[in-house]
C-alpha cells in the first residue's frame, strides 16, 4: 500500500472529486487514501453529503469549485475539520460525534434539497427525504443524479450510496435524470416495482392508494420488474409508458407523449383522461385538502385538463370540473365533497 502524503488536504481532494476536477494523480491519492481504512471510506461519504448540502441552488454556482468549496468549509464543525487521514485510529465515541455532526449538517443544507422538501431522518443509516403535501422538491444525489419529488412522496437511500451500488427507494412519484455510470446501474425500488437503468430520464408514479403504477420514459432505456405481475419483466423505449394494475397484476406498455408525465415538475397538474378518484387524490396532495366522492357513479368519470398549481386555487380547479355538468362540489374549510349533478 502506498504512503499518503500528509501535506495533502483530503477535504480538497473530496471537493475536487465531487466537482469532477481532480487530476489523475490526485485521483490516485484519493483512491489510496480510501483503500487505507474503512474509517476513511465512512468519512468520505459523510463529507460528500456535506459537500452537496453546501452547494447553492443554481447550477452555475453548483459547478463553481471555488465557491462551492468555500460553502463546503462553512458547513464543517470543529470536529469534522480534524484530518481523519492523520488520525489512524478513531474511538467509537468520536465516530458517533462525527456521524451526529454530519447529520446536523445535512439538516442545515440549503442547496442540495430545493423547494420545501425536507430530510425526514436517518433510519438504519439511511437518508430519508420527503416532499410534504402541497409541495414538490428537487435534489441532487451524491452521484450527480437529479431527482424531483412530487407532493406526498418519500425517497431514501443508504449513506454509502454510490460506493458499491446506486439504489434508492421511492414511495409516491419521482422524476429522475440519472447520471450515467456503466459499471454501476441505478436501481429504483418502489413497492412491488424495481427499475434498472444506467443513465436515462424517466418518471415513476407509484402511490399505494392508487390502483395503477406508471413508468414513463423520456430518454435512454429502462428495465421494469413487477414482482406480482403475470408479465414480470418489461423494457421501455422513449415515449412509452408501462401501466401496472395492482388489482389485476396486468402490465400494459402503451405509446405516450412522455413530456406530459413530468408537467408536475414545472408546477402544472396534467390530467389525461384520468379517473376522478385519482384526480381527487392528486388534488389532495397538491393543495393539502381532503376530498370525498359522495356518489359511486362518479368514480368512473374521466377528465382531461391542465392547471397551474401555483396560480390556480383549488376552487378554480373544481369550477372547471363542475363545468362538465357531471358533478357539483361543496367546500367546508379543507374538506371538499363531490356530488353527482
Amino acid at each position: 500500500m502506498k504512503n499518503i502524503d500528509k501535506n495533502i488536504d483530503i477535504d480538497e481532494l473530496i471537493a475536487g472529486h465531487c466537482s469532477n476536477e481532480l487530476s489523475a494523480e490526485e485521483t490516485g491519492y484519493l483512491r489510496d487514501w480510501l483503500n487505507a481504512s474503512s474509517d476513511n471510506k465512512k468519512y468520505f461519504q459523510q463529507q460528500k453529503q456535506i459537500w452537496f448540502s453546501a452547494i447553492a441552488t443554481n447550477d452555475e454556482v453548483r459547478f463553481d469549485k471555488n465557491k462551492a468549496f468555500q460553502l463546503f468549509l462553512t458547513r464543517k464543525t470543529a470536529t469534522l475539520q480534524k484530518r481523519i487521514f492523520a488520525e489512524r485510529r478513531l474511538s467509537l465515541t468520536f465516530q458517533r460525534i462525527a456521524a451526529a455532526a454530519a447529520i446536523l449538517l445535512i439538516f442545515a443544507g440549503s442547496g442540495y434539497w430545493l423547494g420545501t422538501g425536507r430530510i425526514k431522518g436517518l433510519i438504519a443509516e439511511n437518508v430519508v427525504i420527503e416532499a410534504p403535501l402541497g409541495s414538490r422538491s428537487k435534489m441532487y444525489l451524491p452521484d450527480g443524479t437529479m431527482v424531483w419529488l412530487n407532493a406526498g412522496s418519500t425517497l431514501s437511500y443508504a449513506q454509502n450510496f454510490g460506493v458499491e451500488d446506486r439504489t434508492v427507494n421511492l414511495k409516491g412519484e419521482g422524476y429522475f435524470e440519472v447520471a450515467h455510470q456503466e459499471k454501476k446501474p441505478f436501481y429504483v425500488i418502489s413497492n412491488d416495482l424495481k427499475i434498472r437503468v444506467l443513465g436515462t430520464k424517466f418518471n415513476l408514479r407509484n402511490y399505494l392508494e392508487e390502483e395503477e403504477a406508471r413508468v414513463t420514459l423520456l430518454e435512454g432505456s429502462v428495465k421494469v420488474n413487477c414482482k406480482s405481475a403475470s408479465q414480470p419483466e418489461s423494457y421501455l423505449k422513449p415515449n412509452e409508458q408501462i401501466v401496472y394494475d395492482r388489482k389485476t397484476t396486468v402490465v400494459r406498455t402503451i405509446p405516450t407523449n412522455a413530456s406530459n408525465a413530468l408537467e408536475w415538475t414545472n408546477g402544472y397538474l396534467f390530467f389525461d383522461e384520468e379517473k376522478l378518484p385519482d384526480i381527487a387524490r392528486e388534488l389532495e396532495r397538491s393543495y393539502n385538502v381532503k376530498i370525498r366522492i359522495a356518489d359511486e357513479s362518479l368514480k368512473t368519470f374521466r377528465f382531461y385538463g391542465n392547471f397551474t398549481r401555483t396560480e390556480q386555487t383549488i376552487q378554480e380547479v373544481l369550477e372547471v370540473l363542475a363545468s362538465t355538468e357531471k358533478l357539483s362540489y361543496e367546500i367546508n374549510g379543507k374538506e371538499i365533497t363531490l356530488k353527482k349533478k
